[in-house]
């Protein structure tokens, strides 16, 4: 787990978490001047335990022995200065003044206590070694030796016939330790021995001992070196004096040597050698904490023997991290970080004014932090962290102000939680309901939601945002949240907690493996389950595998879940064979763990010691305690042998172990590393069966391993853009010294989402990574992690990336066609389904069920922005088929489903000229995705306009040979009748003529109204005159049926008068008002100016468009439009067209002046007709549309 973090987006909130500053120094004003030390005394004598105290008055001071107060009385007296005086110290079974005591010193502030000082009566207890009897030759060693327990240390001499032994000789060494040596050993040495005890207190004598020397015979035989007294593990205190034993004998005299396991030198300054080997150091301190090595070598020879002992050295406690005064708004949360150190490591307890912290709800003690929330007023104290030992106890003192702030915020709402991945969830909740505008900034507190006594986090973030990612969980854990905003006063109450479990994640090492041989041809392979920080989940199995260290063929075995040993049988003797492990989550397998060596046994008549039980123990970051126990044999054991060596390494040299020895302690050790650890019995018969086994040593809380814990994070990251879904990512590995192997974790984020299955975290090994699955043209963040021998770097620098834009991957949705008209569909759609993708261009394909089936579409093509278009020239009884595509600057989207759209059978008017929806030409589309104009269109279109130009012809030559005969005469303008009544018309010049005018006039047979009557009307110079005819057929173009009883003749006459130009319209009888067309409901009613001048586009109320531009250019062109001028019709050009046109346009504009009355736009017709030298009927024809 994380440390606790903190960020802080705005310099201010500083002031939020520490003001006011004054009032916190006000703690100062109370401290100790003098604190009270240990004593040692004698019974009777007088004892001053003095306590001085400084603070702002009145100062009061009390005292405390054993943690209870202590009452003045003639015994004990309470000095003026604070002091305590015991007049005469006491020491009897009933009552002693022996234990700890503590002054307690108090003012308006608080209260704090002193350090704890001890007084000691001094004593010596009996000997717990008493020398015995020895029986040596001439001329070789003797060894004497005594233990008493004394308070103070008792200093040790020795007496030879109960006469003082004097030291005049450098044969006979007195070591501090009570340990007497006589070398070359001669016969005035023999008597009775024993050693004496003198402390301040008193003197004590052990038991005798003799001495007996025989006398030599003859020179003695060649003999190895052997260590008959080596050093013993001690445990010292700071600053005392130890000795390290080193007694060897042979023949010749060995030499002995002194070194360190770890190869560190040995301190000369404070180190010496007594006697004839023997190391002893002064005023040891914790550097001299190691295992040293004791070597005794046969002069001029490679023959030696080693001895080693560990040499631990006791630290008082000190404190490394010490709390901080802090000022916190009630309700918020206060935490009191305290960090000691010493060996053994020291126990942490909390005062509040110099009692015991009581642990609540609110105020919880996680390991050696102290957390206070929900803080009331009554938390107003001074607090003290206490690190005790055995080796003494050291104190440090912090303040607690609590401000109080009526007006704060109210609790964060709506908190949730969602899982990312195995070690981040993200949280997010919404703003307070009440003075949400004044809160600064929010504190996010979480903690492990299983067990007791679990530590509180907490993490504190602007109050820009209203969600976090907390990414420094356990794998497989439930976690609570709650969240606090803060104003610059006060803060919320806590928010509703939330729980949320990580997801699992693969195991992040193996179990450590124990290796024993029974027997030549098998190894035993035990472990022990993983605990859950390391299974991260519940693991499925394990997977052992094995080779020998000569063949690569690997052979491996899947073992149940619930394993914890499995034995290998039928193996080669005397061969070196290769073993790992690896576990399993539901997630997947674990890396492997590193090969493991173990040898099997030779095959051997004679029987040898058997494998001994091997147990391994941290005993703190850099030392590992090993215990053993012989298995039940017949062999007797002659010692044992012990190496170790670091995973990765070589071996350090074998340790030599006495048969009687059965703990030993390794030290030099590095934090946080695997060592494998092996050892053998040894008898005469040869070396017995080996044990091997792995472990790791812990972490180290001291400065240097907090530097070692935190890696800096990987630098020069860059992002590449590969294509619009993948990125390729690559970093440097920041310089550290580790020649571990390194892993990282990607975090890829898209900028402000909420959503936790948006954010990824990926793994690699190498120093580059391809991001894929991305989506198109969109912001991401990403940052990188570094991971090293279970450690965590911070995330590097956030670098922003946006992916390319890629093509539409899904077709437009919701597509739908409707009929409007009878040649004419509406088909709309909405944009693709799909984030951040830009469509530039719809393509709509249709196509009639016969095209379709010959691969010929018809397409259509609208701008981005638009949703809707017109399908037009649709031809009656087929079903259409549409389908449309989304396109950008990159590529073409898919086609979506294919609609149809059935048309019924039936008449279709084709008058009129049909109107495209937009500037682009309708195309062929065969089924290969072309464009084609095949040659049976191109046929077609050819024998269109040699039609057309053939009967252009034909109208000139007929127009010109009836002109010939006729008169010339002036045009006539003639009015056209308004509401008011007929109007009179220009005077014509030739009136007489008006009998040879020809009235070729067609019928119009659709419904007008004239702009007063509404009836069907012919407006002449007699007035208005009815007519009966309700054909509604050009007769030009079909045979118009007449009324049996009316004779051509009659219905000419009326209507026609000569000298006036005729317009006439019918109207059914009895027939109602025409409702508005599909076109005018979507596209509202026209306008006959508007199709004359309009050339833009026009809306149609939505985003669909539709343009006037083909229209106009089919009208402009006769080639090419369909006009519903009949063929005999000739052209409009001539000497007298201007004057024809401006009379039409006078009267066009007073027409519009009084507007139709249910008009279709696209069946108003005016003809007017005039007489010329070259007579010809003309006729302007004012389409809407």
């Amino acid at each position: 787990m994380g440390k606790f973090k903190m960020k802080v987006h705005q310099h201010w909130l500083f002031i939020v978490l520490f003001f006011p500053l004054s009032s916190v120094l006000c703690f100062s004003e109370l401290s100790f001047i003098t604190e009270p030390s240990d004593l040692t005394l004698l019974p009777k004598d007088p004892a001053v335990l003095d306590c001085q105290a400084h603070g702002l008055p009145p100062v009061t001071i009390k005292w405390l022995k054993n943690g209870v107060k202590l009452a003045e009385s003639e015994h004990i007296q309470f000095l003026p200065n604070g002091s305590l005086y015991i007049p005469k110290i006491e020491h009897t079974k009933e009552d002693s003044d022996e234990g700890f005591y503590q002054c307690l010193s108090q003012n308006k502030y608080g209260a704090i206590l002193s350090q704890r000082s001890r007084l000691t009566i001094a004593s010596i207890s009996e000997f717990v070694v008493h020398p015995v009897p020895i029986v040596v030759g001439e001329g070789s060693l003797a060894r004497f030796s005594c233990a008493a327990t004394s308070n103070p240390p008792a200093t040790i001499t020795w007496e030879v016939n109960q006469s003082t032994l004097l030291l005049q000789t450098d044969r006979i060494t007195v070591l501090p330790n009570g340990v007497l040596q006589i070398h070359n050993v001669q016969l005035e040495d023999a008597g009775q021995y024993r050693c004496v005890a003198t402390n301040i207190g008193s003197r004590l004598k052990s038991r005798e001992a003799t001495l007996t020397v025989n006398q030599g015979v003859g020179p003695k035989p060649r003999q190895r070196p052997r260590i008959i007294a080596g050093p013993q593990n001690v445990t010292v205190s700071l600053h005392q004096t130890v000795v390290l034993e080193c007694v060897a004998t042979g023949n010749p005299w060995p030499i002995i040597s002194w070194s360190r396991a770890d190869s560190k030198p040995i301190d000369v300054y404070n180190a010496k050698v007594l006697g004839n080997g023997n190391l002893v150091i002064t005023d040891v301190n914790s550097k001299h904490s190691g295992v040293y090595l004791c070597r005794a070598t046969t002069p001029g020879t490679r023959n030696y023997t080693i001895a080693a002992a560990n040499l631990t050295v006791l630290v008082p406690p000190t404190i490394v991290e010490r709390p901080e005064s802090q000022t916190r708004p009630r309700a918020g949360t206060a935490r009191f970080m305290c960090q000691a150190e010493g060996v053994p490591p020291p126990r942490i307890m909390w005062f509040k004014n110099g009692e015991d912290v009581h642990l609540n709800g609110r105020i919880k003690m996680y390991n050696s932090k102290l957390v206070i929330t929900q803080i009331i007023p009554e938390d107003d104290a001074i607090y003290q962290c206490m690190a005790e030992s055995e080796q003494g106890s050291v104190l440090s003192l912090a303040r607690l102000i609590v401000v109080m702030s009526e007006d704060r915020p109210s609790a964060p709402r709506n908190v949730h939680a969602e899982t990312i991945s195995s070690s981040a969830i993200l949280l997010a909740w919404e703003r307070p309901v009440y003075n949400a505008d004044k809160v600064i900034a929010y504190s996010i507190h979480y903690m492990k939601a299983e067990g007791l006594n679990n530590e509180e986090y907490q993490v504190v973030i602007g109050n820009d945002t209203t969600s976090y990612i907390i990414d420094d969980l356990e794998p497989a854990r439930n976690y609570s949240f709650y969240i606090v905003a803060y104003m610059p006063m006060g803060a919320s109450r806590m928010s509703d907690q939330v729980s949320q479990h990580t997801l699992e994640d693969v195991p992040l090492r193996t179990p450590e493996l124990n290796l024993i041989s029974q027997s030549s041809t098998d190894i035993q392979v035990i472990w022990q389950p993983l605990p859950a920080k390391l299974s991260r989940g519940r693991l499925s199995a394990y997977r052992l595998s094995y080779r020998t260290a000569a063949d690569s063929t690997v052979t491996s075995v899947e073992l149940p879940q619930n394993s914890t040993e499995y034995l290998l049988q039928g193996l080669q003797p005397d061969t070196i064979y290769l073993l790992r492990m690896a576990a399993a989550t539901r997630v997947g397998w674990c890396e492997p763990s590193t090969w493991t060596s173990h040898r099997t046994p030779k095959t051997s008549s004679s029987k040898v010691p058997s494998a001994p039980t091997l147990q391994l123990e941290p005993l703190n970051c850099t030392s590992i305690v090993a215990r053993w126990q012989a298995s039940p044999q017949s062999v007797v054991v002659q010692g044992y042998q012990l190496c170790y060596h670091e995973e990765g390494q070589l071996e350090q040299p074998t340790i030599q172990l006495q048969a009687q020895t059965y703990t030993y302690t390794i030290s030099g050790l590095d934090p946080r590393r695997k060592y494998h650890v092996k050892i053998l019995a040894v008898s005469l018969a040869g070396d017995g069966y080996q044990t091997d086994q792995t472990i790791s040593t812990p972490g180290c809380v001291s400065a240097r391993d907090q530097l070692a814990a935190a890696p800096p994070p990987p630098d020069h990251v860059t992002v590449l853009a590969n294509n619009s879904s993948a990125v390729s990512l690559s970093w440097s590995r920041p310089t550290f010294p580790s020649g571990k192997a390194v892993s990282y974790t990607v975090r890829c984020t898209p900028v402000g989402t909420h959503n936790a299955s948006a954010i990824r975290y990926l793994q690699t090994t190498r120093e580059k990574l391809m991001v894929q699955n991305l989506n198109p043209n969109t912001r991401y963040e990403f940052v990188v992690r570094l991971h090293v021998d279970q450690m965590s770097s911070p995330w590097s620098s956030v670098f922003h990336h946006q992916t390319l834009p890629a093509a539409p991957r899904q077709p437009p949705t919701g597509v739908r066609v409707s009929l409007i008209e009878d040649d004419t569909a509406l088909v709309s759609w909405r944009e693709p389904v799909e984030p951040n993708v830009v469509v530039t261009r719809y393509t709509i394909l249709y196509a009639s069920q016969k095209a379709w089936m010959v691969g010929r579409w018809q397409i259509l093509q609208r701008e981005g922005s638009h949703t809707m278009a017109l399908l037009e020239k649709l031809e009656a009884g087929n079903v259409y088929l549409v389908k449309i595509s989304a396109s950008n600057h990159v590529g073409d989207g898919p086609f979506s489903n294919i609609v149809e759209l059935a048309l019924k059978r039936g008449n279709t008017h084709r008058s009129k000229n049909p109107r495209h929806s937009d500037s682009f030409s309708d195309t062929i589309v065969l089924s290969d995705g072309h464009y084609h104009i095949d040659q049976r269109s191109m046929t077609g279109i050819i024998v269109g306009v040699s039609i057309a130009l053939a009967c252009i012809v034909m109208c000139a030559l007929i127009l010109i040979s009836k002109g010939r005969p006729r008169k010339s005469s002036s045009p006539k303008v003639i009015a056209v009748g308004a509401a008011n009544g007929p109007h009179v018309g220009l005077a014509l010049p030739n009136e007489h003529h008006r009998e040879n005018i020809e009235a070729l006039i067609p019928m119009i047979s659709h419904h007008f109204l004239d702009t007063k009557g509404e009836a069907n009307v012919v407006i002449n110079s007699a007035g208005p005159n009815s007519s009966k005819n309700q054909n509604k057929r050009w007769p030009f173009f079909k045979k118009e049926s007449r009324n049996p009883a009316e004779s051509d003749a009659e219905r000419r006459a009326s209507l026609y008068e000569p000298g006036k130009t005729v317009l006439r319209y019918e109207k059914q009888l009895g027939s109602a008002p025409l409702a508005p067309s599909s076109r005018e409901i979507i596209y509202g009613p026209y306008h006959s100016e508007s199709s004359h001048t309009s050339e833009g586009s026009q809306e149609t109320g939505d985003s669909g468009h539709y343009s006037n531009e083909e229209s106009n250019e089919e009208m402009s062109n006769p080639t090419t439009s369909r006009s519903s001028r009949p063929e005999s019709f000739g052209s409009v050009d001539g000497p007298d067209a201007p004057q024809l046109k401006q009379s039409f346009e006078v009267e066009n504009e007073e027409t519009l002046s009084h507007p139709l009355h249910h008009s279709a736009p696209d069946e108003t017709r005016f003809c007017c007709v005039s007489e010329s030298a070259h007579p010809a009927l003309h006729t302007l024809q004012a389409v809407g549309s």
